[in-house]
């Protein structure tokens, strides 16, 4: 098997990448960084969680060195990022892997003060790593200059068209010189991310590791059908598990993500939430009690879902099914990271079971399913056929009420009873019938009052 002492790479670099633990290269990784050294573009697609960081940073920085800095610096190399927390591990990896080397980086991302940025820039430096949305307002204030680009890399390029920023990306490449060197790499390739990736890239090198959308065959996946108002009770319960010692939940809505954490600290289990709308310095706080172990559970949405790359993630939960099935991959990628293995469970409500089918057929697997244990809310597993597999439920019987009267009336045909009024008492005209249409039903109370507070 190959070694990193194998591969074309300089002393200071295979110095830092022992100094991290590492021995052997990833597929991409032993794919990519001959061919990047070469200088040629790249087209990567693997798995998340399979070293594309080291593979496209540990070449770039070799070229860098092999050339004098320029004096003074200005931006050589810049790398988009469709969030803050992965734009920051992004910088990181740098810091790590070019620790022996003379180069400069920072990373610009919304949600902080852009002062500290705008001055880093202003400075000089050698790699960019940045978001679009705060790349594009420091462009606009000429902070930013990128007309001396060499090398432009594109992470995670199929989450940028997810969250809409694809628009923002074509911007920026708009501002970048057409000579020059373009790493393009995406979990998925979807029709959009081709379309994009043929405009931008030049007779480039395809590096697929695994098949589209497959998920990591490391990690165990397992799937329980409960009701919505059992999810929690259900996960309380798996948590009584020690096992479960570092577990990721992924939410649909930051909301709920929100309410899941506050329950969970209730419960006496330490639980934070991380999301977007989430300031920066919590998200950073979030994250790095994971990391360290202080806290048990990471509740997250979506958008955090490729931002969080933290080792030894024992279990992801997929509280919610996601709307899009490609985000089931992501969220599951979060463990096994970097050939370990991992355990993911989903939650599956009835009303999700259209994401299910998705989800499944995206990753050509049933996922397995196990029983609820005792005493939760659970809903029936689907079988063919039946409702929530595609057939519609047996209508309601014709004359049936969901909202009966208190007292039912009399049938319209019976006869008002009859009162012989006591002898002197004035005449009362006979009341109308209860029903004067034949057939018809009495009308609920509810109906009546809308009536009367709509005049």
């Amino acid at each position: 098997m190959t070694r990193f002492e194998d591969l074309p790479l300089i002393e200071p670099i295979l110095r830092a990448v022992r100094e991290e633990g590492y021995d052997r290269p990833t597929p991409i990784q032993q794919q990519t960084i001959r061919h990047t050294l070469d200088g040629r573009d790249m087209l990567g697609c693997a798995q998340t969680g399979t070293g594309k960081t080291a593979a496209f940073a540990l070449p770039i920085l070799q070229r860098l060195n092999s050339v004098p800095a320029p004096n003074p610096r200005h931006v050589r190399v810049l790398v988009l990022s469709p969030t803050r927390e992965l734009a920051t591990q992004i910088g990181d990896s740098f810091a790590r892997y070019g620790r022996h080397l003379p180069l400069r980086h920072t990373v610009v991302f919304g949600g902080v003060g852009q002062q500290p940025q705008a001055q880093a820039l202003r400075q000089g430096v050698d790699i960019l790593v940045a978001t679009p949305g705060r790349l594009l307002d420091l462009i606009e204030q000429r902070i930013a200059k990128l007309d001396r680009v060499g090398i432009l890399v594109l992470d995670e390029a199929d989450r940028m068209l997810d969250m809409g920023f694809i628009h923002d990306v074509r911007r920026v490449i708009g501002t970048l010189p057409k000579k020059r060197q373009t790493l393009f790499f995406s979990a998925t390739l979807p029709h959009d991310i081709q379309t994009l990736a043929k405009d931008i890239l030049t007779n480039p090198v395809r590096v697929e590791v695994t098949p589209t959308a497959t998920t990591v065959e490391k990690i165990a996946q397992s799937l329980y059908h409960v009701d919505k108002h059992g999810k929690f009770p259900l996960l309380r319960k798996l948590l009584q598990d020690p096992t479960l010692q570092r577990t990721l939940v992924f939410t649909r809505t930051k909301r709920g993500a929100n309410k899941v954490a506050e329950q969970l600290n209730m419960n006496f289990v330490k639980a934070d939430a991380i999301h977007g709308n989430k300031a920066q310095s919590a998200r950073e706080r979030a994250l790095e009690n994971f990391k360290r172990g202080l806290s048990r559970v990471l509740v997250a949405t979506d958008i955090a879902a490729r931002g969080i790359d933290v080792d030894g993630v024992t279990h992801v939960v997929n509280y919610d099914m996601p709307d899009v099935p490609e985000n089931y991959v992501h969220r599951i990628g979060r463990t096994a990271r970097a050939g370990a293995g991992g355990i993911a469970i989903a939650f599956c409500a009835p009303d999700e079971r259209e994401e299910l089918r998705a989800v499944e057929k995206l990753i050509r697997l049933k996922i397995p399913v196990k029983a609820v244990p005792a005493g939760i809310a659970h809903s029936a597993v689907p079988t063919p056929g039946a409702f929530g597999s595609g057939a519609r439920p047996a209508p309601l019987p014709q004359h049936h009420h969901p909202h009966p009267q208190r007292q039912s009336a009399p049938p319209p045909h019976a006869p008002a009873p009859q009162h012989s009024p006591a002898p002197g008492s004035p005449q009362r005209p006979a009341s109308p019938p209860a029903h004067p249409v034949a057939g018809r039903p009495p009308i609920p109370r509810r109906i009546l009052w809308r009536k009367r507070r709509d005049r």
